[in-house]
């Protein structure tokens, strides 16, 4: 991709993102994600107005005079974009594949983090790291953010969301909001990896999927499919009811099991489809984690 087309591709990005990150951020970011956590701020000596439980008993006895810890509120937060790039994301059956709006899904998020003076960063995986730009505040980050999405040119094909996981346990030293943004169609086992990841970190799983990858229309004749990451081919008779029915028992079958896998590891999610105004699933997320809180 051209410099030219790319920069103009990321400035279209950030106009639209900026009527959605108005409406993400009208107090919804805000209140779910603000004053999660304290931070230390000082020691200093006990007076008769502080509360006794906040006394420090290993300095008073160290020096002999009550001393109490003091904490403040921290504001600032780290967010963590870590984004599927692997060939699945591809595929689109409408106007936009999956990885537009995954991309898509990012830039906003990256954004309402920016606009909240939060810090982002971002992962791009596949079946490897592609790429790791580390947390970081500012309009000028964000929008490098927003060019490595749009120009990602990944080496692998394939999927491998528990290495994605491990590079983030590694990475991330302070406490993160990780957004898993994927469309999930890993047939390796990572649940053991996210539950590690989300004790330390609050991970939100966002899952893009295309409506046919849930219900497949009904044709006149056979279908020919590849497989987007492994390149194979087979031959699937879609032209009976019978087997309709067993492709959407299949489909349900492989993204309830994603669902599940989320649940075991206390990890919310949030379910896209290609086309779909991302803003009212974001919305409904933040309305159910304020009612949790």
């Amino acid at each position: 991709m051209q410099t030219r087309e790319l920069l103009a591709k990321v400035k279209k990005i950030e106009l639209k993102t900026r009527r959605l990150v108005d409406e993400i951020t009208g107090g919804a970011y805000h209140s779910v994600f603000k004053g999660r956590g304290i931070e230390f701020s000082e020691v200093r000596e006990y007076t008769p107005d502080d509360d006794v439980r906040d006394i420090d008993w290993n300095v008073t006895a160290r020096i002999g005079t009550p001393f109490i810890k003091k904490y403040a509120e921290e504001r600032e937060l780290n967010v963590m974009l870590a984004v599927d790039a692997s060939a699945s994301g591809l595929f689109g059956s409408g106007e936009h594949e999956k990885r537009e709006q995954m991309a898509a899904a990012a830039a906003l998020l990256a954004f309402s983090a920016i606009r909240n003076n939060d810090k982002v960063g971002l992962l791009l995986f596949s079946d490897r790291t592609e790429l790791y730009l580390p947390p970081r505040s500012g309009r000028m980050h964000g929008l490098r953010v927003i060019r490595e999405l749009v120009a990602m040119d990944p080496e692998g094909r394939g999927t491998d969301i528990g290495l994605a996981l491990e590079s983030l346990a590694v990475g991330l030293k302070k406490k993160t909001v990780v957004f898993l943004i994927s469309d999930f169609l890993d047939d390796k086992d990572y649940e053991k990896t996210l539950k590690i990841v989300s004790r330390k970190h609050d991970v939100i799983a966002f899952r893009v999927l295309d409506p046919v990858e849930l219900k497949l229309p009904a044709v006149l004749k056979g279908l020919s499919l590849e497989g987007a990451e492994t390149g194979r081919t087979f031959f699937f008779d879609a032209s009976t009811s019978g087997a309709l029915r067993a492709y959407e028992k299949a489909a349900e079958a492989l993204h309830d099991h994603t669902r599940e896998t989320c649940r075991h590891a206390k990890v919310d999610m949030i379910d896209v489809r290609c086309n779909e105004d991302l803003v009212k699933p974001l919305m409904a997320f933040f309305r159910n984690r304020r009612g949790k809180r």
